[in-house]
């Protein structure tokens, strides 16, 4: 789920009453609250709903998956934060203003210039360096990134990358850059608006495959990003997931492969397939036996249904599909309290809010 950013100000009291109001939600068996523990405590992890609800929860519970939403470790951590902001009138500043380290910082600084002979230097004169990492809280990714990691303008910082990226990378991972980082930095690439604007995507795709990193690693999250990163990964062997293959629309493979399945490749396929448009791997799915009321997995739009993606990309005829086998339109996503018909009319879908009012006119949604 994305990160809930603190407003400019945060109120510390409005805080802690959200963390008692998970409390109520959880004791009746709110479904959006049992998906808030299940992506944000680190006890309940893989959980069902059913041992969810099972479970005594404390207050301390409660306040962990609120901090943790906003992208903090802990409470504590929120709290400190909240009233660091209180008391400071300055805008919150863009990550690489944020970096403490001036070892780091003139690292970032010099991968912006593309200044590729000073960051050689840089690297040689401060060799561990290639190996620190930095903490940015109050984010859901990009929390402790490595200087290579910078390459991607994702998230994005400045809007530009220097024209030399390629080969300001390249000094990078010449300098010993770690394979979880090339990996990290290869799903911030394949998932980067920037790196796709300024025509360099495919170019460090290689390069970071060049150097050791997992194409398969970035497939999933490739999908977000458009078809020339999915091609570019799989040109360089990434081999596709069940899932994956449901958002492609494979109905050959997705028919072979569905008994050998796990539940949580099946969930995720439901996901993936409403949000791309694959009505049929979304039939053969539902009659598998998938539940369309469930909210998506984590990692894949989990503040929100598969009706809520179907809505927001207007696809209709998973629409339909989705509310004939008992789709509840009048769920809420988990960040915006909002039904289907609420991210309709947010997206401009007017064909898909006028087919869920068709298809329930008696229901008035918000």
């Amino acid at each position: 789920m994305p990160v809930r950013h603190l407003p400019a100000r945060p109120n510390f009291e409005f805080l802690k009453h959200q963390a008692k109001s998970l409390l109520k939600g959880l004791a009746a068996h709110d479904l959006a609250g049992a998906q808030r523990v299940r992506e944000f405590h680190p006890r309940f992890t893989n959980t069902s709903d059913a041992e969810i609800f099972s479970a005594h929860f404390r207050l301390t519970d409660a306040q962990l998956i609120i901090a943790r939403e906003a992208g903090f470790s802990s409470w504590v951590r929120l709290k400190h934060q909240v009233e660091r902001t209180q008391n400071h009138d300055r805008p919150k500043l863009p990550m690489h203003e944020r970096i403490q380290d001036p070892v780091f910082r003139r690292g970032v600084d010099l991968i912006d210039a593309g200044d590729v002979a000073g960051l050689r230097a840089h690297l040689q004169q401060h060799p561990d360096l290639i190996r620190r990492r930095v903490s940015f809280e109050g984010e859901n990714y990009f929390r402790n990134p490595s200087l290579l990691e910078f390459i991607a303008e994702n998230p994005v910082r400045r809007g530009q990358l220097p024209s030399n990226i390629v080969e300001v990378a390249k000094v990078l991972l010449d300098a010993g850059a770690e394979r979880s980082a090339i990996n990290e930095t290869l799903t911030l690439v394949v998932t980067g608006r920037v790196v796709r604007e300024r025509g360099a995507q495919a170019a460090l795709i290689d390069l970071l495959c060049d150097y050791g990193a997992d194409p398969s690693s970035a497939l999933l999250a490739a999908l977000q990003g458009g078809t020339e990163g999915v091609n570019a990964l799989l040109r360089r062997g990434a081999k596709p997931s069940f899932p994956v293959l449901a958002a492609l629309g494979d109905l050959a493979n997705v028919r072979d492969l569905l008994p050998s399945t796990t539940a949580d490749e099946r969930h995720l396929a439901l996901a993936l397939a409403s949000q791309f448009g694959k009505a049929e791997v979304v039939r053969i799915l539902l009659t598998a036996g998938e539940d369309p009321n469930r909210y998506n997995p984590i990692g894949c739009h989990s503040h929100s249904t598969p009706l809520h993606q179907a809505v927001a990309a207007g696809h209709l005829d998973v629409i339909r599909l989705l509310l004939d086998r008992g789709a509840d339109p009048s769920l809420k996503d988990i960040l915006w309290h909002a039904t289907p018909i609420g991210w309709a009319k947010h997206e401009g879908q007017k064909e898909a809010e006028a087919l869920l009012r068709t298809l329930d006119g008696k229901r008035k949604f918000r």
